[in-house]
């Protein structure tokens, strides 16, 4: 019998984060205050994040001591398992080999929970009592509600309004877990306020929804904003799930020619990848092709322009440089919420502007066969989101067939998608439709863009 999981024991567990920073080929654009539009002073930061994450965000450090106390949070479902993909290599009759790390085995089920324990861990040192923060399809906000249950911490969430509404079973769970919900715009803040008298039927977005946490937030002293992805912190909590990656591939002797990860902010991408582009960025691995995978409604990498943008529609966070579609886009109601943001992470981005990484976007339907496919062969139903992995390791696979090429590929299956059959059930039900994004709604997003002049 072929034995498909690759385990690591609690006491191989990585103790610490790998950051990238000190290893980019170029240094990251510097972040400008949204006000001045000249270089932030971190101290801009201290009125929504606690000091440690700030000094995460820019640490020339190569590798970061994970406390103890993550540590041991961590352990309820970490070390996370390995597969590998026999049955799916089978049903594609490929030569590649399929490897898959599984992230969706905690109670949040998705990765989220891995910078979710970090951030209120640090929140809660600080001497916080109170996050806010924004979530798409409901991951983030899951793991955060979670997380801040864990420390003592009171939460309140702002969840983009299409996914409120597609997905009411994550808004359940975090209330179980005893944070507070709502959909995005509201009438809690000015920000959405003012969207919902301009737009009453506004579906929402990240940006909006980021705009009423950060507002709330700077309104309230012992308040602090919590974000999943983009930011450089919680991509360096995700690379714990590259770390474990690399021990288990060791195990059977195995490192990858190709990884994927499915794209929206760049956090689960970054977090299988990075530990491996270390190796790429080293020299000692340069054919080791790394693949972002995201949504052709909301193609950020692969339509998106690299520019400074604000992260939030109201303009309140600080303008990083990144490629984007404009922080005023507002996605198309595909069921991958968590790949409907604007922009891509600044690290990510620059990766991609150097050519060490590459991006491929999918549309909708394509990606939700794969998912079922995935599904009668491997036995696990992925999140709509993680299924965008799924389809770019069977592209893969499928060109490793075209051209009698043995490669390995592993990918990151970032959460399941038991939370999301009614996405399924519309699909099942040929109720799906694609959505091509028209080039002049883009022109028209790009156009509302701030101009930046740094001479």
């Amino acid at each position: 019998m072929k034995n498909n999981r690759i385990y690591l024991s609690p006491e191989e567990m990585p103790t610490e984060y790998y950051n990238i920073l000190p290893d980019l080929p170029s240094p990251l654009a510097i972040p400008l205050n949204p006000v001045t539009k000249k270089p932030l002073d971190p101290n801009d930061l201290s009125e929504i994040f606690p000091e440690e994450l700030i000094m995460q965000e820019m640490s020339p450090e190569r590798f970061i001591k994970i406390p103890d106390k993550i540590l041991e949070k961590y352990a309820v479902s970490r070390p996370t398992p390995m597969y590998r993909a026999f049955q799916l290599e089978e049903f594609l009759d490929t030569p590649a080999k399929i490897y898959y790390k599984y992230e969706g085995v905690n109670p949040g089920g998705s990765h989220k929970i891995n910078t979710a324990i970090a951030q209120a861990y640090y929140n809660k040192r600080a001497g916080v009592k109170n996050l806010v923060t924004e979530t798409g399809a409901g991951q983030w906000g899951s793991a955060l509600s979670i997380a801040a249950k864990q420390f003592g911490l009171n939460l309140q969430v702002f969840m983009v309004k299409v996914s409120f509404m597609q997905k009411p079973h994550r808004k359940t769970l975090m209330q179980l877990y005893g944070a507070e919900v709502s959909a995005s715009p509201s009438n809690l803040t000015r920000t959405g306020r003012k969207i919902l008298s301009e737009s009453p039927d506004s579906p929402g977005s990240l940006g909006i929804a980021i705009s009423e946490a950060i507002e709330i937030a700077v309104q309230n002293k012992a308040t602090n904003y919590s974000l999943g992805s983009v930011l450089n912190h919680v991509l360096l909590h995700q690379t714990i799930i590259g770390e474990e990656a690399k021990k288990q591939l060791n195990k059977v002797d195995e490192y990858p020619d190709i990884i994927i990860g499915c794209a929206g902010g760049g956090s689960n991408f970054s977090g299988v990848s990075f530990p491996f582009l270390r190796d790429k960025l080293g020299g000692s691995k340069k054919n080791l092709r790394v693949i972002a995978v995201e949504p052709a409604s909301c193609p950020s990498l692969t339509k998106g322009k690299f520019t400074y943008d604000f992260g939030d529609v109201s303009g309140f966070t600080p303008l990083l440089k990144m490629f984007t579609l404009g922080h005023k886009f507002i996605p198309p109601k595909i069921h991958a919420g968590g790949l409907r943001y604007h922009g891509m992470s600044p690290i990510v981005s620059n990766l991609y502007s150097e050519g060490i990484i590459e991006a491929v976007s999918y549309h909708q339907l394509e990606v939700f066969e794969a998912a079922q496919n995935f599904l009668v062969t491997e036995g696990i139903l992925p999140a709509p989101e993680s299924a965008h992995a799924v389809k770019g390791a069977i592209e893969e696979a499928k060109k490793c067939k075209k051209n009698n090429e043995h490669k390995t590929i592993l990918f990151n299956l970032s959460g399941h998608g038991f939370l999301d059959l009614g996405a399924y059930n519309l699909y099942v039900n040929n109720k799906l439709e694609d959505y091509q994004l028209p080039e002049e709604i883009i022109q028209r997003y790009f156009a509302e863009m701030p101009e930046i002049s740094l001479a």
